[in-house]
């Protein structure tokens, strides 16, 4: 279950709504929960945490979390420093707390930001630590800045101090962009890896990254398998693709992965779902939901039998490897 729909991703949701939403993946059996502190600036964690201190036998699920943003606020005397310029995959949150992002990948930087992200949960720690979104695709001409704080500043070897305490049971990357993983596995003995948008039925940019994820034990867990929703949507629905308005070679594509799936009576949106664990370094997916009836339909989606034919046939028609 991947929590970033409870910071009000695209739309705003009610606490209610949030809490019954988590209530229903619990209730299906979902015992995996990511969070991160930019989502909704700190919500989804306050939701999260707060859902999961009043379920009964909670300690039998796994929660992850993200580091290198601070959620803070102006105050006299206090100013922040300037906002980088607004990142085009970062869609905003439509009823996040009243906060902005500060983002730091030293080792004293992510240090706190695991200390707020235990305190918005309310917990005494998680079992995974992502950095979240390092990288060009996010930092721009910052990138190396942010990179050089998170190694040779001290960023990864907070994250291995916390795991040899025991505090997290393991650390990797949480991010759109294959590349930097390949990176950060020269830098650091990674554990896992949460990827977004690059192995779906839309993007296959991320094999080489798998690769070496099964030759080194490194887990790949695939987030973004709808690509922003469009590969969930119906005919016509939903064209958001990587946060923004799809392109028409994009739409166009869907219509055909559509098609393939219709010849085998199966939903887009179910071989979307399965697709990433055609893969053996893909240990899960993660699925966002706004409602318990989105959760409930994930579900069914997931657990459908496919045809091994539907794969062959996305293959043969150059659709997906």
């Amino acid at each position: 279950m991947g929590c970033a729909s409870l910071g009000g991703l695209f739309a705003p949701v009610d606490a209610p709504t949030c809490l019954a939403t988590l209530q229903a993946a619990w209730d299906c059996g979902i015992r995996y929960f990511d969070a991160a502190p930019m989502y909704g600036l700190g919500r989804a964690e306050h939701m999260l945490g707060y859902f999961l201190r009043e379920q009964v036998g909670a300690r039998s699920s796994i929660v992850s979390t993200k580091v290198g943003r601070l959620m803070a606020r102006d105050r006299p005397g206090r100013e922040l420093p300037p906002e980088a310029d607004k990142n085009p995959l970062d869609p905003g949150w439509r009823n996040g707390l009243p906060l902005r992002e500060v983002f730091d990948y030293s080792y004293d930087g992510l240090m706190r930001s695991f200390d707020d992200s235990l305190q918005r949960m309310g917990r005494a720690d998680v079992d995974i630590l992502y950095v979240h979104d390092i990288g060009k695709l996010t930092h721009a001409e910052l990138a190396e800045h942010h990179w050089n704080a998170l190694t040779k500043g001290g960023g990864f070897r907070a994250l291995s101090d916390l795991r040899d305490a025991g505090i997290i049971k393991g650390f990797g990357l949480g991010v759109n962009e294959a590349e930097v993983v390949m990176a950060a596995m020269d830098e650091a003995e990674l554990d896992c890896t949460l990827l977004a948008g690059r192995h779906t039925l839309l993007d296959q940019s991320a094999d080489a990254l798998l690769e070496r994820a099964a030759r080194e034990n490194m887990a790949i867990v695939i987030g973004g398998v709808f690509n922003s929703g469009i590969l969930a949507s119906a005919a016509g629905g939903n064209l958001k693709f990587d946060y923004q308005d799809a392109p028409e070679a994009i739409v166009r594509k869907v219509g055909e992965l559509r098609a393939v799936c219709g010849e085998f009576d199966v939903p887009l949106a179910a071989a979307a779902i399965q697709y990433p664990f055609r893969h053996e370094a893909v240990t899960s997916v993660l699925i966002g939901a706004k409602h318990p009836d989105r959760v409930k339909q994930n579900v069914d989606w997931f657990e459908m039998t496919l045809p091994e034919e539907l794969w062959q046939t996305l293959a043969a028609r150059g659709l997906a490897g």
